[in-house]
């Protein structure tokens, strides 16, 4: 069950973080949710690193801490796609 929630947040976090960014992101849905997982994944390892792993009720530190960590992983990941595989799309 882990695996599955992994993928729902990740999905959420890299549908925020694309709706956050300006402009039209190019990378493709799947990689999109993997950005997020990453997202996830740093966001928890700042947030831990920093001392507010858990709170009492719901965890907004470690939320914020994973979105901004999305919104980066999403951009950089975003160029990079497009650098690499996104020219290739775009003269066919």
């Amino acid at each position: 069950m882990g695996w599955l929630w992994a993928i729902i947040v990740g999905f959420v976090l890299g549908l925020i973080a694309k709706a956050i960014l300006p402009g039209r992101q190019h990378s493709p849905l799947w990689l999109t949710t993997i950005f997020g997982m990453l997202g996830a994944i740093v966001g928890n390892a700042l947030a831990r690193a920093l001392g507010v792993e858990e709170t009492a009720g719901i965890d907004w530190s470690r939320h914020v801490f994973q979105l901004i960590a999305a919104i980066i992983i999403v951009g950089v990941g975003d160029m990079a796609y497009m650098a690499t595989l996104g020219k290739k799309k775009q003269q066919t």
